[in-house]
């Protein structure tokens, strides 16, 4: 399965689980150490933003920084997962080199990296509010395969990534991945 077609999948999916957040799940903590589900929101929403200007080839403005909203920034978040659904789309997009936080790499990667971040933090955010975030499981095989080819021992600081957990045996495949990543269950 081809990035652009995971993250077809998974950005829509996420924006639906988003819009279902209420206002009194915000300060829960979620999986993603010492984040709050603001605080992954937030993050997905600048991180999101920077990768769509990243994926058209040009400089994150300075002035692009998110900024803190006192409700759900539902909108904004759905806003930022469109165009970073754009920006992957746009020619030329996964032929580029990205330079990202993990090292230089050609689109193609970055976007199947994306594609994997943005399926745990929807695992995050969902384990967090109690809400579901139901992908088909050819994604989430799509996301795995690649993960576990790609995911270097110098990626696992304790910041990026931490050490892989144990699943349960009865785990699903989300969760088995969400292990992987470092998410303890």
């Amino acid at each position: 399965m081809q990035p652009v077609d995971q993250l077809s999948y998974i950005l829509p999916t996420l924006t639906v689980l988003v819009d279902r957040i209420e206002i009194d799940q915000l300060g829960r903590p979620t999986p993603c150490a010492e984040f709050t589900v603001r605080d992954v929101l937030e993050h997905m929403i600048g991180l999101g933003g920077a990768f769509g200007y990243w994926f058209r080839g040009l400089d994150v403005p300075q002035d692009a920084a998110s900024t803190v909203s006192d409700g759900v920034p539902a909108g904004r978040f759905r806003t930022t997962m469109e165009d970073l659904l754009d920006a992957v789309k746009a020619p030329g997009a996964l032929e580029r080199t990205i330079s990202a936080p993990v090292g230089e790499m050609p689109g193609d990667v970055f976007a199947r990296l994306v594609a994997f971040d943005g399926l745990v933090h929807g695992w995050d955010l969902a384990t967090a509010t109690g809400l579901d975030f139901d992908l088909p499981l050819c994604v989430i095989d799509a996301v795995d395969q690649f993960a576990r080819r790609a995911l270097s021992p110098e990626m696992r600081d304790g910041d990026t990534f931490k050490d892989e957990t144990t699943a349960p045996a009865d785990a699903s495949q989300l969760d088995r991945l969400a292990a992987f990543s470092g998410r303890s269950l």
